[in-house]
């Protein structure tokens, strides 16, 4: 019990005093899954708005497999990611695994199909009424489409915030293609996972304060973004 608090107390520590080393694990962490999100949502969102706007053939399909893939475990897209970028890969030749831009591709392939099927869930439930009264003022086909997206904000919001829990918390794709080198690579699950190991409670158990601070702020500002879309809903 006393090596517990123990343990604690000079986790406590190194977060008051922004250690040096967890203050850079920390930073990693964010700054590859923030890089990881925008460009999911960059390339998501499009895609989203096309399978929520357009019929063509086998969207039902491409919607299904969307859907699958929001499951992928993240030690199959780190393995896929490795393929691609190990010296015998056809993208080998760029140098970029154990890279935190190999960590950056493997997290944006996680969190791709949670935008896509997030968000066009919540454009194709937007009431149909709304489509309706546009169109019956003389909406163009632009301002329909800008107009479901303003109805359906809070949802893509709370997909896009999604996406950054889970790539927040992912270990495996990252430890497989970003090797856990200390000082490039060492992001905060990583570290927790190699730390534990090693018997070194105390920086381990910093970041995963850090990591539960993080994933309690983000799942706050996801209930406040889905209380306000209710709440606009109601209205």
């Amino acid at each position: 019990m006393h090596s517990i608090i123990d343990s604690f107390s000079r986790a406590l520590f190194l977060i008051v005093n922004l250690d040096k080393e967890l203050l850079g694990i920390i930073l990693l962490s964010i700054g590859v899954s923030g890089t990881a999100l925008v460009a999911a949502s960059f390339i998501g969102l499009p895609l989203a708005a096309l399978l929520g706007f357009k019929k063509f053939p086998l969207k039902g399909l491409l919607v299904s497999l969307l859907n699958t893939f929001m499951g992928l475990p993240p030690v199959v897209a780190g393995l896929f990611v490795y393929l691609l970028l190990s010296r015998s890969g056809p993208l080998g030749f760029m140098g970029l695994l154990y890279t935190p831009s190999a960590m950056v591709i493997a997290q944006t392939i996680l969190a791709f199909p949670i935008v896509v099927s997030l968000c066009h869930s919540s454009l194709v439930s937007v009431d149909p009424i709304i489509r309706q009264a546009s169109m019956t003022l003389g909406a163009t086909p632009f301002q329909i489409s800008m107009t479901i997206i303003n109805e359906a904000r809070y949802g893509i919001m709370s997909g896009i915030i999604a996406a950054l829990g889970r790539v927040m918390a992912e270990v495996g794709a990252i430890l497989i293609v970003g090797g856990n080198i200390a000082g490039y690579t060492r992001v905060m699950t990583t570290t927790i996972a190699l730390e534990t190991d090693k018997g070194n409670f105390e920086l381990a158990l910093a970041l995963g304060i850090i990591l539960l601070v993080i994933s309690l702020s983000i799942n706050l500002v996801l209930y406040t973004i889905q209380k306000r879309g209710v709440i606009t809903i109601q209205r």
